[in-house]
């Protein structure tokens, strides 16, 4: 799939950074230089926006992807700052107290390019193809958090724009009709639940550079879907750690289609609706692969068997009343987290990462590290309704209260410092791998990678629904 150059819909990187690319290109053609494996991923943008993909579900086969899929239209969003709270400060303080923190810079250097979620013009620095001038937007002031927000004291995090209404609307209403008509995923009692999630805002606050809303629905369903799974078969809603290793491999199997003979090969295909979970993977992924391209797809199944493996150690240590060791817990937090969805952020934007790019090891530090700084968001707001949930639920803050010896608020506080340090290494990898490969597609998935970490961020954040904080200040 053809990068169709950097989105305005995502925020851009100041000036000496995202001129890079453009300064390689001009000092290689002053001394006589070609540099074609630049130039190869910055084609003619197209002309006119696509239409949006039919809401309809997948008929027959899936289809291969698009010859080209032009970028959302431009959008001046606002800069948003880096904010974290002061230690101590009210659990309630919302929007003035942010707003007065939202200026503090954060105690490492600032990288400089790193997105702080989207923000305002300036990708027409990295783009290898002349641009129709636009007139300059005005720079608004700093983003804050709203004013219901949760707000946990001494967290790094960025805050973003409001997501488009518009989008999330549709988003919503598109989901729901694809849980209830095309997969029958919950009975009618966990409706609230659902509609508690706020797929939509989810969905467009972490892709806000998607051309169409179908590339925001395929981002949605295999959200949906991974937590239909994790709920029905790991947690509270029928889940049990005993037999979850079988559970798990017929769902992959959804994801990652078995290969038999003509006589297995129906009965497996019809296993794939006996459950929610499975019909949810089914559905989710003939709507991913039609969006997507066999490398991307590959690289989503390896991410979900990452998944799945977190999921069983996790229940591995829940049947044999094991607490692990902090890094042990880390460990297993690496696989049992958000990396498969940030790494779709490309089929999402309507381009393609190329895999060998993807493979390097830099990228993969990067993609950890945005998936455990993600994580631990989690486990730190869902805190309470974990606690206040039957069994026993592990998280870091529990984690590092047993293990070394810590008060409840101790424990917490400490992971908020674990937190911190995996969003500033994350960053700072990013920085590192942008200055060593400004490739367009790179910095462009970088972006994206960064965009998703502060979009999940602020859905915690607000979806009251779900999350409280603990009493601990």
């Amino acid at each position: 799939m053809p990068d169709p150059g950097l989105s305005p819909l995502q925020s851009s990187l100041p000036g000496a950074a995202a001129s890079f690319t453009a300064r390689v290109l001009a000092d290689a053609a002053a001394h006589g230089i070609a540099l074609p494996h630049l130039l190869a991923e910055a084609p003619d943008l197209p002309a006119a926006p696509h239409p949006e993909a039919p809401a309809g579900p997948p008929a027959g086969p899936p289809a291969g992807p698009p010859a080209g899929i032009p970028a959302g239209p431009s959008t001046g969003l606002s800069a948003a700052a880096s904010v974290e709270a002061p230690v101590g400060a009210p659990a309630s303080s919302a929007a003035p107290a942010v707003a007065a923190a939202a200026v503090a810079a954060p105690t490492r250097p600032d990288p400089g390019w790193v997105l702080r979620g989207p923000s305002g013009l300036g990708t027409a620095g990295l783009s290898l193809v002349p641009r129709a001038e636009e007139p300059p937007a005005p720079r608004a002031a700093a983003v804050a958090a709203p004013a219901d927000a949760l707000i946990i004291p001494g967290l790094y995090w960025h805050p973003v724009p409001e997501p488009d209404p518009v989008r999330v609307e549709e988003v919503s209403l598109r989901i729901k009709s694809w849980a209830l008509d095309e997969i029958q995923l919950y009975p009618e009692d966990w409706e609230g639940d659902f509609d508690g999630f706020h797929v939509g805002r989810y969905m467009v606050a972490c892709h806000p550079d998607a051309p169409t809303i179908e590339h925001l629905m395929v981002a949605a369903r295999l959200m949906v879907a991974e937590n239909a799974v994790d709920d029905c078969y790991c947690e509270d809603l029928g889940g049990s750690p005993i037999g979850l290793g079988g559970r798990l491999l017929m769902a992959h199997t959804a994801l990652d289609p078995l290969h038999s003979t003509a006589e297995y090969q129906p009965v497996w295909a019809e296993s794939l609706h006996a459950d929610a979970p499975r019909r949810s993977y089914r559905s989710a992924m003939e709507y991913f692969v039609r969006m997507a391209t066999p490398s991307q797809a590959d690289r989503f199944r390896h991410d979900m068997a990452r998944l799945h493996l977190g999921y069983l150690a996790e229940a591995a240590w829940d049947e044999t009343n094991h607490v692990p060791e902090v890094w042990e817990y880390l460990a297993m937090r690496q696989f049992n987290n958000f990396r498969p969805c940030p790494t779709i952020t490309d089929t999402v934007g309507g381009y393609e990462l190329p895999a060998d790019l993807h493979a390097q090891p830099a990228m993969q530090r990067v993609l950890a590290l945005a998936g455990n700084a993600s994580t631990i968001v989690n486990d730190l707001y869902s805190y309470t309704k974990e606690l206040a949930s039957p069994g026993r639920h592990m998280n870091l803050p529990v984690v590092l209260s047993e293990k070394e010896s810590l008060s409840e608020k101790d424990g917490y506080l400490k992971a908020v410092e674990v937190h911190n340090e995996l969003m500033r290494d994350f960053e700072a990898a990013s920085a590192e791998l942008a200055a060593a490969c400004p490739a367009p597609s790179v910095l462009r998935f970088l972006r994206g990678v960064a965009v998703w970490v502060d979009g999940n961020h602020y859905w915690h954040q607000t979806n009251t629904y779900r999350y409280s904080l603990p009493d601990f200040w």
